[in-house]
Protein backbone atom coordinates (compact mmCIF):
# COMPACT_ATOMS: atom_id res chain seq x y z
CA UNK A 1 0.00 0.00 0.00
CA UNK A 2 1.46 3.54 -1.14
CA UNK A 3 1.57 6.70 1.08
CA UNK A 4 -1.21 7.96 -0.90
CA UNK A 5 -3.71 5.02 -0.14
CA UNK A 6 -2.68 4.97 3.13
CA UNK A 7 -3.89 8.81 3.41
CA UNK A 8 -6.73 7.77 1.85
CA UNK A 9 -7.67 4.77 4.14
CA UNK A 10 -6.50 7.01 7.33
CA UNK A 11 -9.49 9.02 6.30
CA UNK A 12 -12.04 6.39 5.97
CA UNK A 13 -11.28 5.16 9.72
CA UNK A 14 -11.18 8.63 10.93
CA UNK A 15 -14.86 8.62 9.53
CA UNK A 16 -16.09 5.52 10.63
CA UNK A 17 -15.16 6.40 14.08
CA UNK A 18 -17.20 9.77 13.63
CA UNK A 19 -20.14 7.26 12.22
CA UNK A 20 -19.85 5.39 15.47
CA UNK A 21 -19.91 8.11 17.99
CA UNK A 22 -22.38 9.86 15.80
CA UNK A 23 -24.62 6.96 16.22
CA UNK A 24 -24.83 6.76 19.41
CA UNK A 25 -25.16 10.21 20.17
CA UNK A 26 -28.00 10.00 17.70
CA UNK A 27 -29.39 7.10 18.81
CA UNK A 28 -29.81 8.24 22.94
CA UNK A 29 -31.04 11.42 21.86
CA UNK A 30 -33.82 10.15 19.34
CA UNK A 31 -34.74 7.89 21.69
CA UNK A 32 -34.90 9.45 24.46
CA UNK A 33 -37.00 12.47 23.21
CA UNK A 34 -39.41 9.82 21.24
CA UNK A 35 -40.03 8.23 24.67
CA UNK A 36 -40.39 11.55 26.15
CA UNK A 37 -42.66 12.57 23.19
CA UNK A 38 -44.51 9.78 22.67
CA UNK A 39 -43.60 9.20 19.28
CA UNK A 40 -42.90 6.17 17.45
CA UNK A 41 -41.11 6.79 14.58
CA UNK A 42 -38.35 9.17 16.42
CA UNK A 43 -37.93 6.53 19.09
CA UNK A 44 -38.02 3.80 15.99
CA UNK A 45 -35.18 6.16 14.18
CA UNK A 46 -33.12 6.30 17.24
CA UNK A 47 -32.90 2.20 18.05
CA UNK A 48 -31.70 2.65 14.11
CA UNK A 49 -28.89 4.41 14.97
CA UNK A 50 -27.87 2.13 17.52
CA UNK A 51 -28.15 -0.76 15.02
CA UNK A 52 -26.09 1.78 12.65
CA UNK A 53 -23.35 1.67 15.37
CA UNK A 54 -22.97 -1.88 15.29
CA UNK A 55 -22.33 -1.59 11.63
CA UNK A 56 -20.16 1.04 11.83
CA UNK A 57 -18.31 -1.30 13.65
CA UNK A 58 -18.04 -3.98 11.83
CA UNK A 59 -16.81 -1.37 9.10
CA UNK A 60 -14.36 -0.06 11.14
CA UNK A 61 -12.49 -3.14 11.49
CA UNK A 62 -12.55 -3.74 7.95
CA UNK A 63 -10.68 -0.64 7.43
CA UNK A 64 -8.30 -1.81 10.54
CA UNK A 65 -7.88 -5.25 8.53
CA UNK A 66 -7.26 -3.47 5.22
CA UNK A 67 -4.89 -1.45 6.40
CA UNK A 68 -2.80 -4.15 7.49
CA UNK A 69 -3.39 -6.19 4.36
CA UNK A 70 -5.26 -4.88 1.57
CA UNK A 71 -6.12 -8.93 0.35
CA UNK A 72 -6.85 -10.50 3.48
CA UNK A 73 -10.59 -12.20 4.18
CA UNK A 74 -13.72 -10.87 5.96
CA UNK A 75 -13.13 -11.55 9.28
CA UNK A 76 -14.89 -13.59 11.56
CA UNK A 77 -15.91 -10.58 13.82
CA UNK A 78 -16.82 -8.98 10.90
CA UNK A 79 -19.22 -10.87 9.83
CA UNK A 80 -20.65 -10.90 13.08
CA UNK A 81 -21.09 -7.91 13.09
CA UNK A 82 -23.00 -8.07 9.89
CA UNK A 83 -25.32 -10.79 11.21
CA UNK A 84 -26.06 -8.91 14.27
CA UNK A 85 -26.71 -5.88 12.07
CA UNK A 86 -28.92 -7.72 10.29
CA UNK A 87 -31.10 -9.42 13.17
CA UNK A 88 -31.04 -6.44 14.27
CA UNK A 89 -32.60 -4.39 11.76
CA UNK A 90 -35.14 -7.30 11.60
CA UNK A 91 -35.79 -6.66 15.16
CA UNK A 92 -36.58 -3.23 14.97
CA UNK A 93 -38.87 -3.90 12.30
CA UNK A 94 -41.10 -6.55 14.74
CA UNK A 95 -40.70 -3.37 17.11
CA UNK A 96 -42.08 -1.06 14.89
CA UNK A 97 -44.84 -3.34 13.23
CA UNK A 98 -46.16 -3.82 16.90
CA UNK A 99 -45.85 -0.31 17.81
CA UNK A 100 -47.96 0.74 15.10
CA UNK A 101 -50.50 -1.78 15.60
CA UNK A 102 -50.98 -0.60 18.75
CA UNK A 103 -51.18 3.09 17.93
CA UNK A 104 -53.56 2.32 15.44
CA UNK A 105 -55.79 0.29 17.56
CA UNK A 106 -55.67 3.06 21.05
CA UNK A 107 -55.51 6.01 18.04
CA UNK A 108 -52.95 6.95 20.00
CA UNK A 109 -50.99 11.08 18.88
CA UNK A 110 -47.48 12.23 19.43
CA UNK A 111 -47.73 14.75 22.20
CA UNK A 112 -45.21 16.39 19.64
CA UNK A 113 -42.82 16.11 16.74
CA UNK A 114 -40.54 19.48 16.82
CA UNK A 115 -37.78 17.31 18.65
CA UNK A 116 -38.05 15.04 15.45
CA UNK A 117 -38.24 17.44 12.71
CA UNK A 118 -34.52 19.22 14.18
CA UNK A 119 -33.02 15.52 14.70
CA UNK A 120 -34.02 14.50 11.18
CA UNK A 121 -32.70 17.82 9.50
CA UNK A 122 -29.27 17.27 11.15
CA UNK A 123 -29.28 13.55 10.61
CA UNK A 124 -29.75 14.75 6.71
CA UNK A 125 -26.80 16.97 6.94
CA UNK A 126 -24.40 14.69 8.73
CA UNK A 127 -25.29 11.60 6.71
CA UNK A 128 -24.84 13.83 3.14
CA UNK A 129 -21.56 14.96 4.21
CA UNK A 130 -20.57 11.47 5.71
CA UNK A 131 -21.97 9.63 2.18
CA UNK A 132 -20.26 12.54 -0.03
CA UNK A 133 -16.55 11.85 2.21
CA UNK A 134 -17.19 8.02 1.72
CA UNK A 135 -17.95 7.77 -2.11
CA UNK A 136 -15.16 10.06 -2.95
CA UNK A 137 -12.96 7.94 -0.93
CA UNK A 138 -14.12 4.63 -2.27
CA UNK A 139 -13.61 5.73 -5.59
CA UNK A 140 -10.11 7.57 -4.94
CA UNK A 141 -9.14 3.75 -3.57
CA UNK A 142 -11.35 1.68 -5.86
CA UNK A 143 -12.43 0.29 -3.19
CA UNK A 144 -16.12 -1.84 -2.93
CA UNK A 145 -16.30 -2.40 0.34
CA UNK A 146 -16.07 1.33 1.46
CA UNK A 147 -18.29 2.12 -1.60
CA UNK A 148 -20.75 -0.29 0.13
CA UNK A 149 -20.35 1.79 2.96
CA UNK A 150 -21.00 4.61 1.65
CA UNK A 151 -24.45 3.28 0.08
CA UNK A 152 -25.41 2.08 3.67
CA UNK A 153 -24.89 5.92 4.71
CA UNK A 154 -27.18 6.56 1.56
CA UNK A 155 -30.16 4.72 2.74
CA UNK A 156 -29.67 6.58 6.18
CA UNK A 157 -30.77 9.35 4.37
CA UNK A 158 -33.78 8.04 2.98
CA UNK A 159 -34.74 6.86 6.40
CA UNK A 160 -33.84 11.08 7.82
CA UNK A 161 -36.10 11.89 5.37
CA UNK A 162 -39.02 9.59 6.21
CA UNK A 163 -38.52 10.98 9.85
CA UNK A 164 -38.78 14.48 8.65
CA UNK A 165 -41.77 13.96 6.25
CA UNK A 166 -43.84 12.28 9.15
CA UNK A 167 -42.38 15.01 11.83
CA UNK A 168 -42.92 17.97 9.84
CA UNK A 169 -46.07 16.86 8.69
CA UNK A 170 -47.87 16.46 12.05
CA UNK A 171 -46.01 19.19 13.60
CA UNK A 172 -47.58 21.28 10.51
CA UNK A 173 -50.97 20.30 10.27
CA UNK A 174 -52.04 17.79 12.88
CA UNK A 175 -52.52 15.07 10.43
CA UNK A 176 -53.02 11.55 13.01
CA UNK A 177 -51.52 8.67 10.98
CA UNK A 178 -48.02 10.70 9.99
CA UNK A 179 -45.94 9.58 13.15
CA UNK A 180 -47.39 5.86 11.94
CA UNK A 181 -46.59 6.37 8.53
CA UNK A 182 -43.35 7.05 8.99
CA UNK A 183 -42.79 4.59 11.17
CA UNK A 184 -44.07 2.11 8.39
CA UNK A 185 -41.78 3.82 6.19
CA UNK A 186 -38.80 3.33 8.53
CA UNK A 187 -39.80 -0.01 9.08
CA UNK A 188 -39.53 -1.18 4.83
CA UNK A 189 -36.06 0.42 4.98
CA UNK A 190 -35.09 -1.78 7.85
CA UNK A 191 -36.43 -4.81 6.33
CA UNK A 192 -34.26 -4.14 3.44
CA UNK A 193 -30.70 -3.19 4.98
CA UNK A 194 -31.48 -6.25 7.40
CA UNK A 195 -32.01 -8.51 4.59
CA UNK A 196 -28.92 -7.01 2.62
CA UNK A 197 -26.55 -7.35 6.17
CA UNK A 198 -27.37 -11.29 6.27
CA UNK A 199 -26.45 -11.81 2.31
CA UNK A 200 -23.36 -9.76 3.15
CA UNK A 201 -22.55 -11.99 5.86
CA UNK A 202 -23.43 -15.38 4.30
CA UNK A 203 -20.81 -13.67 1.39
CA UNK A 204 -18.11 -12.79 3.57
CA UNK A 205 -18.52 -9.73 1.27
CA UNK A 206 -19.01 -6.02 1.55
CA UNK A 207 -19.97 -5.97 -1.99
CA UNK A 208 -23.96 -5.88 -3.34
Amino acid sequence: MNSREKTFYRQVYLLSIFTIVYNLIEGLVSVILGYSDETLSLAGFGVDSFVEMVSGIGILMMVLRIRKNTDSPVSSFEVTALKITGYGFFVLSVGLVAGIIVSLMERHKPESTFWGTIIAIVSMGVMAWLYSSKRRLGKDLDSQPVLSDARCTLVCIYMSAVLLAASGIYELTGFAYADVLGAAGLTWFSVTEGREALEKAAKKSYEE
